[in-house]
C-alpha cells in the first residue's frame, strides 16, 4: 500500500465496488447494479478481493460502508485499478465497471469456501428461504 501514497492521483483512478452492487438479494433501488439472475447471495468484501487478486488486479479494501447500505455485517468496499498511469486499461477483459462486477459475480460461486458450504448445508438453507417465501405469500 506505500506505493499509493506516492502519488495521490493513483488512489483516484481506482473504481469502488460495493458488495451491495453484485447482491442478488438487493433491490436496484437498494444499491445493486447488475441483473439479480447474474449476482450472487451476499458477497463479501474479502471474497470480491480474492477473485480480483487472482485475476491480476491492482487491489485493496477500505472500511467503509455503501450509503444504502444499513447492515454492518456487509461493510467494506473494495477498490480497483482499472487504467494505467498512461490511460490505458490494465486488463483488456476488464473495460468498464460493469466488467469487473460481471467478471466477479460470476467467479465468486466458484470459490473453495462457498463450494464448500453449499455441500453440508444445502438443504437447510432451501428449507430457510422456503420458510420466507411461504410467509411473503400470506402476507
Amino acid at each position: 500500500m506505500a506505493h499509493l501514497s506516492e502519488n495521490p492521483a493513483d488512489k483516484e483512478r481506482f473504481i469502488c465496488v460495493y458488495p451491495v452492487y453484485i447482491n442478488s438479494k438487493k433491490t436496484l433501488a437498494e444499491g445493486r447494479r447488475i441483473p439479480s439472475e447474474k449476482a450472487v447471495e451476499n458477497p463479501s468484501c474479502a471474497e470480491i478481493k480474492d477473485v480480483l487478486t487472482a485475476a491480476g488486479m491492482n487491489v485493496y479494501m477500505e472500511n467503509k460502508m455503501h450509503p444504502r447500505e444499513w447492515n454492518r455485517e456487509f461493510r467494506g468496499r473494495v477498490r480497483v485499478q482499472m487504467k494505467e498511469a498512461d490511460g490505458s486499461f490494465c486488463q483488456e477483459k476488464f473495460n468498464s465497471r460493469k466488467d469487473v462486477m460481471f467478471y466477479v459475480s460470476e467467479m465468486i460461486p466458484k470459490l473453495k469456501t462457498r463450494t464448500q458450504k453449499s455441500g453440508g448445508g444445502d438443504t437447510s438453507s432451501q428449507q430457510g428461504e422456503g420458510g420466507k417465501k411461504s410467509k411473503k405469500k400470506k402476507k
